[in-house]
């Protein structure tokens, strides 16, 4: 099957370059629409852009090319109306955890909803084979378990690295909920349908896609 980028994918990671962009060129603009968690209830649409700012190019590249490697597989199973529900969902929860948890810091980046997407991808296809840190080859639900385990230790470990391990939490968890719902979702149609003779695959397909028939 050709994997194709579908209508989300490209200009999210579109976005986000012009937005890196923008950071280099215009003085103060991170400043303006990072995450500053004081601000948040007076400025509640930075949990939005806070999403398309980074810290600098490795931020950036690492956050692109997950979204680039796992976005494709994700929209094309769940529809680009879910995929876009479920990335900017997730970002904003995970802003707002890490508001709620650290209310005199201040955080950027796409890192929650991308999160997000990968608890889809662990949920959904659980048996996909990584390359963990393009060196160590892994199912998704071995690489899940890695990653709650990084995250976690980087949320109580004493040593701060400028990470936002919460919000990588915070958006795994829901990309894993959200996969949950839709596998259930999934097993009641076949259930249901599984004796129609009417229904051909594409039909169940675009079900499974956008709920509808």
């Amino acid at each position: 099957m050709k994997l194709k980028l579908n209508n989300a994918v490209l200009p999210l990671i579109g976005v986000n370059i012009l937005f890196f962009l923008l950071q280099q060129i215009i003085p103060n603009f991170t400043t303006s629409f990072a995450l500053i968690s004081r601000n948040v209830w007076s400025e509640p649409w930075i949990l939005v852009t806070s999403m398309f700012l980074h810290g600098g190019a490795y931020h950036l590249l690492f956050n692109m090319y997950a979204l680039y490697m796992f976005g494709p597989l994700i929209e094309q199973r769940i529809g680009t109306k879910n995929f876009i529900l479920i990335y900017f969902l997730a970002g904003i929860l995970s802003s707002l955890g890490f508001t709620l948890a650290y209310p005199t810091r201040a955080a950027v980046g796409a890192s929650g909803a991308i999160m997000a997407i990968l608890g889809l991808t662990i949920i959904l296809l659980p048996n996909l084979r990584i390359l963990f840190f393009f060196v160590i080859p892994m199912s998704m639900r071995t690489a899940g378990i890695v990653f709650i385990l990084i995250d976690l230790f980087g949320v109580f470990s004493p040593v701060k690295t400028g990470i936002a391990h919460l919000s990588h939490l915070v958006g795994l968890a829901c990309g894993l909920i959200y996969g949950y719902f839709l596998t259930k979702k999934k097993k009641k149609f076949y259930r249901k349908f599984s004796s129609s003779s009417h229904m051909d695959s594409d039909d169940i397909n675009e079900y499974l896609r956008s709920g509808r028939i």
